[in-house]
């Protein structure tokens, strides 16, 4: 999102009351305004400490001051002491800062939904995968509200959306071992974890459940039932929506599976995070060893699965899988992971049930459907895995395997 330098004017109250509007707000004309300097000048090789001397006050408008606001108050968040009229130094004066309280109030004054728009316009841009201009929009919200619980989670879910991205980026290219690559997922995994720590340090109701739900996905069980303690203990307190009501059954159902299953067990993080790390073999392990102890886990019998299937043990790792099944392990993940073995292990009748039941589960996820291509292409059907394909890429445009396929297909 492009900003431009700003300026501070001192604008006579009148000519303030034209440009921004008539409502029943006390303009003080001493204090300096804000105001974000148009494209011309910024192209125009002008020195911004003259800056206001190219602009005619007349010809401001409403926009480049709100603009000039959210501007200054992202640089500005935490507002300062309001400076006495003997203590303002007058037009373009870094004293200017002083004054976000002000400026605050003017523009809730003038926007009162701005907040609302912010948060809308971000969420729109992370939907489109522009998390970068998301998050420079949470920055002018922060400005508004400050360190808002809800803000905070809102910022860390985006954060958690963009880990996620990366992480699904990585895994379709593997193959290629970029480094790079690799940096810029783990980054963004712990830049969503340290936002989950911040929203927690004051937090809403909501951040306990859905920070439950993200250390629930990293598998980091003993932080999700300590979230989700947190959060029955509040919400059992008040008297809830209904959507607030699926929340409480969702939040109880899952901390009584991981106390069931011992999943806050150490062992079972030490082995997700080995296997995670490509360290198969000792995450093997591990995951025996919390199967000694929890036989009836589920999950641990996915977990080591998921590491044989790895080192393509392909008939060990499918036991695995059906113990997970039997186990309440019922998922797309475990159906689609069960499927990749049988694919290798050439049993493509079953792999195709298997895969159609994990599609069935969660029918836009680009990696079964790319799975569904694949099997189709070994069953000799090339205009199934076409159809297939075309859909994953319609989903994920740089989808490594589909776009390999097209690549490959000539006319197509």
């Amino acid at each position: 999102m492009k900003t431009f330098p700003l300026v501070y004017i001192t604008i006579p109250e009148k000519l303030q009351k034209k440009i921004i509007g008539q409502e029943d707000f006390v303009f003080d004309s001493a204090i300096p305004l804000p105001v974000e300097i148009p494209s011309g000048i910024e192209e125009s090789n002008v020195d911004f400490t003259d800056a206001k001397e190219h602009l005619d006050i007349k010809k401001i408008k409403q926009e480049m001051i709100f603009s000039g606001i959210l501007q200054h108050l992202a640089e500005n968040p935490d507002p300062p002491p309001r400076l006495t009229a003997s203590e303002r130094s007058g037009e373009g004066s870094p004293l200017a800062s002083t004054n976000s309280n002000y400026y605050r109030n003017l523009i809730f004054t003038f926007k009162p939904a701005i907040v609302s728009e912010l948060q809308e316009a971000a969420i729109i841009k992370a939907g489109n995968g522009d998390y970068e201009t998301a998050l420079e929009i949470f920055d002018l919200l922060f400005g508004l509200k400050g360190q808002d619980p809800y803000l905070l989670l809102n910022r860390a879910l985006i954060l958690e959306e963009r880990a996620a991205a990366l992480g699904k980026k990585l895994e379709k290219n593997v193959s290629r071992k970029e480094e790079k690559m690799y940096d810029e997922a783990a980054e963004a995994t712990e830049t969503a974890e340290a936002a989950y720590e911040k929203a927690l340090a004051n937090p809403a109701p909501d951040t306990l459940f859905y920070a439950a739900l993200y250390y629930e996905k990293q598998a980091d069980y003993s932080k999700a039932a300590s979230c989700l303690e947190s959060y029955l203990d509040i919400s059992s307190e008040d008297e809830l929506l209904d959507s607030e009501n699926d929340k409480q059954i969702k939040a109880g159902e899952l901390l009584a599976e991981i106390r069931k299953n011992g999943l806050d067990d150490m062992v079972f993080m030490e082995a997700v995070t080995l296997i995670r790390n490509c360290d198969e073999e000792k995450g093997i392990i591990k995951a025996k060893e919390f199967l000694e102890r929890h036989p009836g886990a589920g999950r641990g019998w996915f977990v080591l699965g998921w590491g044989l299937r790895c080192l393509s043990r392909w008939d060990n790792a499918v036991e695995c899988f059906r113990k997970a099944l039997t186990l309440g392990c019922v998922n797309a993940d475990t159906y689609n992971e069960l499927s990749i073995c049988l694919l290798e292990t050439g049993d493509l009748a079953v792999a195709e049930k298997e895969l159609e039941k994990a599609l069935h589960l969660d029918p836009d996820n680009v990696k079964i459907i790319s799975n569904m291509g694949i099997l189709a292409m070994k069953q000799g059907n090339n205009e199934k895995a076409k159809a297939f394909f075309r859909t994953a890429l319609e989903l994920e445009p740089e989808d490594p395997v589909a776009g390999a396929f097209f690549g490959l297909s000539s006319g197509n």
